[in-house]
């Protein structure tokens, strides 16, 4: 491999000796001798022309079509800078800038084949030609080279140049590939990369909220890279990409014909297009054919404001096209260097003579374009008269009001200019090199001018620094641009609507002034471009299956979320104190519901149990007023206070229940209506047993009376309601009950108590109706007492009934919810008591009452038979029924 590199430059030093240094590399060129050469880049052309090459012949040198004035300015700007520098008594004086650019046409094999002159003497000595031929002096050393423009272009010539060493400093290539410095190590640049472009068109798609877009890419490296930054943005964004597809300008005409048709069957609005002007000329010509208007067009730096395609003709689909521009720079008397162009005058740049022609649609004498006009293979053009002015002809080449470009060149000659001073500078012992030495300027390679370069430091007149360093990037700053049409003569104006900056650690900073921006030319409202329409506020969006997440349908909330504004993603849920409005666009604050003492439910059950309350303190008066007559005497005159004092806190009990659950009034209702329950059913126990015995004893003995004497009683009593307690005590201790909010009822928090141990719970009542079913037991075994005595059956009744109730309690308490609750225990404990109160004391409350009732009339009739008596004076009458009534009053 080494022969044949050695071989191929050997052949092209052959060629240069022959044939003078004039005319080694591409024919075409703009040259000057000096001490130092720099070579230089630049894209005079748009593309070559397409020729298929049968290999029939030896195949010809492609030629070069479509003039580009724009390019011809960027390499006039080297021009100017070089001679500038050149003219300056303070930077390199005494040393004089020489120059080669060729033109790269825009095209990788035109760039390579002029970047080969760049290389070739730099490696002669090291391939040891002079064994061939005496080489030396005949090519002049490039030590730097300015370009390419695009990043296709500038990758291959990284690539070739960089295997030398040579610094490569490009003024139009933004490639994010290019930043890596191992496999580019001489590449360098003086514009952004395109990473923070990427980074912007997200941003600007992002501010306009939408997120259904086309992405349109050149299939180079400067397209693919850019659009694959693009593609991550948008995912991070959750914006979606309906069309993606490569393009050059070198597709078919048939090829450009599909992807047109796609564009115009999608449904997206905003065409993202990350490409040069000659790549995206070819698909904006057949969108003008077809009058397509409807679309935003977001334009990269690259051809944002590209003469090839800002075109008046072009306008009515492209007005209003967002792109980004470089922040403009200022170069002092560029202007009038670029009006002193003419072909007299600038022997030394064979492109002005291509460039006059083209300005002013002519021929020059001599000029190898004219004789192809003259056999017809052109249109006819008129011979130049050298007279023209170009001041008064409108160009691209003259429009000099925003120097992006032209700028980039100006700041990169004057960078290798300012590391040449540094060298030129250079005090020995304090250099770059080995042992602090220094670089000779008269012999000066481009190795050393590239090590310079990565240690240099400068501020450009925009205030952005200038820094070559492996990790250094210059900051992105742009400006955005909307295309407007000019009222006077309706070319296309460039119209400054904002611009996105990079500063340190305030990171990305986006600024767009709406009012200033004209969609599709003239409109003011901001185009829709998303797959779905925006969901209102109240739904959200909802999936749709193979479609991409961009595209949904609207979905409304559920009961207890809210969506407040348009197109959300996800419905938020109301907090547990609130819920949902009809439309759920909101929460409102939940109703709180308990037992309350104010509503009629809660009411209606405190007036029950005030009522029992009352009924058995009036019987417990009765019993205490009668407590000598035989009935009260008869049913256990002790107990049965102790009975009653227990049915009157069952019926109080029921009161805690109602009102607002406080943790105190959870704690203390279930063990007082249990505790209240067992010393009730113990009472009747105790005395229902007492009984049965009683009449089972055929004589009681004295042990039956001991045994039952009150003292027993009150301590049996005692001990099952010690029980109870016990249990209660071990609930309160381990789980005791709190108040518990209910958040899980749509549109109402209910306050209960949290029971903390249903357990507990279920075995504080079921020692309840164990004692009750006991109780049962001896009072239906008690049936068969003597007639007279009906008490058992009364207390079988009871009992039957206390347990319906508290069966019935079971299924309901646990079939409930919320204030029901409670309401259904305060039912079951006024339902069991009032039971209890009626069917034990009713009977014998009537009976007291109806006997004091005779008892009264009785000593009426006594009193009244007196008074008859005491009238009459002992008449046989009175006194005979004065002792009838004394008789009945005995009996």
């Amino acid at each position: 491999m080494r022969f044949y590199l050695k071989f191929f430059l050997h052949y092209l030093v052959l060629l240069g000796s022959n044939s003078g240094i004039s005319t080694y590399g591409p024919h075409q060129r703009a040259q000057k001798t000096g001490d130092i050469l720099l070579g230089g880049l630049f894209p005079i052309h748009f593309g070559v022309a397409s020729k298929d090459q049968d290999l029939a012949a030896r195949p010809e040198s492609t030629e070069c079509v479509r003039y580009n004035f724009r390019g011809f300015r960027w390499l006039q700007a080297m021009i100017f800078a070089i001679e500038e520098i050149n003219n300056s008594s303070t930077l390199l004086p005494n040393i004089t800038l020489g120059y080669r650019i060729f033109d790269t046409c825009n095209t990788v094999s035109k760039a390579l084949e002029a970047s080969l002159s760049f290389v070739a003497q730099n490696k002669i000595d090291s391939l040891n030609l002079d064994e061939f031929c005496n080489c030396t002096g005949n090519i002049p050393s490039t030590i730097a080279v300015v370009g390419a423009s695009g990043s296709a272009v500038s990758t291959a010539v990284a690539d070739l140049v960089g295997l030398f060493y040579i610094p490569q400093i490009s003024y139009a290539s933004s490639s994010r590939l290019l930043s890596n410095k191992n496999q580019y190590k001489s590449f360098m640049r003086t514009i952004p990369t395109d990473e923070y472009q990427a980074i912007a068109m997200a941003a600007i798609i992002d501010h306009f909220q939408w997120n259904w877009v086309i992405a349109i890419a050149s299939d180079d490296e400067y397209g693919r890279p850019g659009i694959e930054k693009f593609e991550n943005e948008m995912l991070q964004r959750d914006i979606c990409i309906d069309l993606n597809v490569l393009i050059s300008q070198y597709l078919d005409e048939a090829e450009i014909v599909r992807l047109a048709d796609r564009i115009e069957n999608s449904t997206a609005k905003v065409i993202v297009v990350f490409a040069s002007g000659p790549d995206v000329e070819p698909l904006v010509k057949e969108m003008a054919r077809r009058n397509v208007t409807d679309r935003v067009w977001l334009a990269s730096e690259a051809w944002a404001i590209s003469s090839l395609v800002a075109k008046p003709e072009y306008l009515d689909v492209m007005g209003g096209t967002i792109g980004f521009a470089l922040r403009a720079g200022h170069i002092p008397g560029f202007k009038e260097f670029l009006q002193q162009v003419h072909p007299k005058k600038c022997s030394h740049n064979e492109f002005v003579r291509e460039f006059w022609e083209e300005t002013f649609n002519c021929y020059l004498e001599d000029s190898p374009r004219k004789e192809d006009s003259e056999n017809g293979s052109t249109s006819f053009r008129p011979l130049c008269t050298g007279d023209e002015d170009i001041s008064n002809v409108e160009t691209p080449y003259l429009d000099y009001t925003h120097l992006r470009i032209s700028y980039n060149v100006y700041v990169a000659v004057y960078a290798i200019a300012e590391a040449l001073q540094d060298i030129l500078t250079c005090t020995p012992g304090r250099g770059l090199f080995a042992n602090g030495s220094c670089a000779d300027i008269r012999k000066v390679e481009a190795w050393q001018v590239l090590k310079q370069l990565r240690h240099l430091k400068v501020q450009n007149s925009v205030g952005e620094r200038v820094r070559f360093d492996e990790a250094s990037e210059l900051s992105a700053n742009y400006t955005i641009i909307n295309w407007h049409r000019s009222p006077e003569d309706g070319s296309v104006v460039f119209k400054e609507v904002g611009y996105y900056s990079i500063h340190g650690k305030k990171g990305a900073k986006l600024s767009i002034d709406k009012t200033k921006i004209l969609w599709n030319g003239y409109l003011t409202e901001v185009p829709f471009s998303n797959c779905s329409e925006d969901c209102e506020p109240g739904t959200r969006k909802g999936i749709i299956d193979g479609m991409p997440t961009c595209c949904f349908e609207c979905t409304e909330c559920s009961d207890g979320e809210y969506s407040d504004h348009k197109d959300a993603s996800v419905c938020t849920k109301c907090p547990n104190n609130s819920w949902s409005n009809g439309n759920h666009t909101s929460c409102f604050l939940k109703e709180i519901e308990f037992l309350s003492w104010s509503e009629p439910f809660g009411i209606a059950l405190a007036l029950f149990a005030v009522l029992g309350v009352l009924l058995t303190s009036f019987v417990m008066g009765v019993f205490v007023r009668f407590r000598n007559t035989p009935i009260v005497k008869a049913s256990n005159r002790e107990l049965s206070y102790l009975l009653l004092f227990s049915l009157i806190c069952c019926f109080s009990s029921s009161l805690i229940f109602i009102g607002e659950p406080q943790d105190w009034t959870c704690r203390l209702r279930q063990p007082a209506f249990g505790i209240s329950f067992v010393l009730c059913i113990s009472c009747i126990l105790v005395k229902t047993n007492r009984v049965l015995l009683v009449f089972e004893a055929k004589i009681p003995t004295s042990l039956h009376r001991k045994w039952w004497g009150l003292n027993l009683q009150f301590l049996l009593v005692f001990l099952f309601t010690f029980v109870q307690v016990m249990i209660c005590v071990v609930w309160l201790y381990n789980a005791p009950p709190a108040s518990y909010r209910n958040y899980d009822i749509d549109e109402i928090i209910f306050i209960t108590c949290n029971e903390g141990s249903m357990m507990a719970l279920g075995f504080l009542i079921g020692y309840t109706c164990l004692l009750a079913a006991i109780c049962f037991f001896f009072a239906f075994k008690s049936r068969k007492l003597p007639e007279n005595f009906t008490e058992a059956k009364f207390i079988t009744f009871s009992m039957l009934i206390f347990f319906i109730v508290w069966i019935s309690f079971v299924p309901a308490y646990f079939s409930t919810y919320g204030k029901f609750v409670s309401a259904v225990e305060v039912i079951a404990i006024l339902a069991s008591s009032f039971s209890l109160l009626a069917c034990i004391f009713c009977n014998k409350v009537y009976i007291i009452l109806f006997n004091s009732i005779i008892m009264f009339k009785i000593r009426m009739w006594f009193l009244f038979a007196s008074f008859i008596n005491s009238v009459s004076n002992g008449s046989n009458f009175a006194v005979t029924l004065s002792h009838k009534l004394l008789n009945i009053i005995r009996c």
